[in-house]
């Protein structure tokens, strides 16, 4: 099963504690599918997933609208 977060627009720690609620209502293997616009969001999400045994399968920047945009994955633990 995969969910999608959109956090966009959204500024730390607000990204990281709606992922946590998310994946607390997920299975072990699922994936969290995460849309963000703050700029701590990648260094964030792999601190994240370091500390809480998570997988972070994607992690990438693209550009969209002239703003660049965070699109993570998380497999649950």
């Amino acid at each position: 099963m995969q969910e999608k977060l959109d956090v966009k627009g959204l500024k730390c720690p607000l990204p990281i504690l709606r992922a946590k609620k998310a994946l607390a209502q997920l299975e072990s293997q699922d994936t969290l599918e995460i849309w963000a616009t703050d700029s701590g969001a990648p260094d964030d999400f792999v601190a994240f997933c370091r500390q809480t045994g998570h997988t972070l399968l994607l992690n990438e920047t693209i550009t969209e609208d002239n703003q660049e945009v965070f699109h993570l994955i998380i497999q649950h633990k």
